[in-house]
């Protein structure tokens, strides 16, 4: 399927794995493609993300926040976060808690290297295919990888693009790639 990407598509998927890595997880998920999107600022779909209002490190900052543990629910459950993270630096090292570790073979061992998709981007990966083919297109651009983030259900990319106010459906979202692709054209 990769070979049907273009350049800005395939270097959004590369940037994702540089924004998981950048914010410490071990996955790929549909927000990390989403971010990878928008870092490439001269493709059509970080363009219809930015007529939306979508900037880059809001976005970043919506993806972190989701994914950061939530502080007042760890706290109803009598579990201090800030006192976890004194203890594990006290006992490991500074910055204990940001390293990544994954399981092999009975053992840990530091995570580098590939990072997996997790199934929703995995999904959003096959809908951006599907996405190309509904528009007889012979190609995968970002265009696609928008509306393979944003129309299958509900999907952590379009919880962030909730935080951020954006408020389309699938259909206006196709409606405004589209448009877009004319401009382009």
């Amino acid at each position: 399927m990769f070979e049907r990407f273009t350049k800005p598509a395939r270097a959004a998927v590369v940037q994702s794995q540089v924004e998981a890595r950048r914010l410490g997880h071990d996955r790929i998920d549909d927000s990390h493609l989403l971010l990878g999107v928008l870092a490439q600022e001269a493709g059509v779909g970080a363009r219809v993300l930015t007529e939306l209002g979508v900037g880059l490190d809001a976005a970043r900052d919506a993806v972190a926040a989701l994914h950061a543990p939530d502080a007042q629910a760890l706290g109803a459950l009598g579990i201090d976060l800030d006192e976890v993270r004194r203890k594990a630096e006290a006992a490991f090292g500074e910055g204990a808690l940001e390293r990544r570790f994954a399981r092999r073979r009975g053992f840990f061992r530091r995570s580098t290297g590939h990072i997996a998709f997790t199934r929703p981007a995995k999904a959003a990966l096959e809908d951006a295919l599907r996405q190309a083919l509904t528009l007889r297109h012979n190609y995968i651009g970002t265009e696609h990888l928008v509306l393979g983030l944003l129309t299958g259900g509900s999907s952590t990319a379009g919880r962030v693009l909730h935080r951020l106010g954006v408020r389309v459906d699938a259909a206006e979202l196709r409606r405004r790639v589209l448009d877009e692709l004319g401009r382009a054209a």
